[in-house]
């Protein structure tokens, strides 16, 4: 099994942790991690772009004159696409973008990003991030102390001084273990996991 540093914020060590094999050592496919990041990002997409068709355009419904005898291209309606303030043909309608992949395949994603970023020595495993008041100067100070400018820091559960501290700092999320995702792991240079994380991870990714 992989084994990793456990440091404090101050960046000393206290100790080794050995990391499951089937979270931090797993054969990386980037073809799936693609799916999955298209997946979380077509489902945040609004699909709310709308146009009006020439039915639901306001306008009157009056020829706009004889059909014959003008020397003009008939017409029967101002709603028409052809002219200005008409309706649009094969516009945008508001739609879900949504689509889902199995279970299994997005738990293994999740588990190839976290191999991904262990394999780039890109995670850090700290005993505890408590911070006693809501401070981002004192953030920046943990982060500066292990050279991190861009990081996603998991908690094993919400921490408001912790996010409130780091949500003005740009380069930097903190979440808590059950929001984690591909997305936001492969966004992020490191990985910042509290200790007790790594057992919540093994409950979540490999039951």
């Amino acid at each position: 099994m992989a084994v990793t540093e456990i440091y404090n914020i101050r960046k000393e060590k206290v100790g080794d942790i050995e990391l499951n094999d089937a979270l931090f050592q797993v054969e990386v496919n980037p073809h799936l991690l693609h799916d999955i990041v298209r997946m979380q990002r077509a489902n945040r997409r609004a699909g709310t772009a709308c146009t009006k068709t020439r039915a639901e355009v306001s306008a009157s419904g009056k020829k706009p004159w004889k059909q014959k005898g003008t020397g003009r291209a008939r017409s029967g309606s101002r709603k028409s696409p052809l002219w200005r303030g008409g309706g649009t043909v094969f516009g945008p309608q508001p739609r879900s973008y949504a689509f889902t992949m199995p279970r299994k395949a997005r738990k293994l994603g999740l588990r190839m990003a976290l191999s991904s970023r262990f394999g780039d020595q890109m995670v850090v495993v700290l005993d505890d991030f408590t911070l006693e008041a809501i401070k981002t100067k004192r953030f920046l100070e943990v982060m500066d102390a292990f050279a991190i400018k861009n990081a996603l820091i998991v908690v094993p559960e919400s921490n408001d001084h912790l996010e409130r501290s780091a949500r003005n700092v740009h380069g930097f999320k903190v979440m808590p273990t059950a929001g984690l995702n591909v997305y936001d792991i492969l966004l992020h240079q490191h990985i910042v996991l509290v200790q007790p994380c790594l057992d919540q991870l093994e409950k979540r990714l490999l039951s």
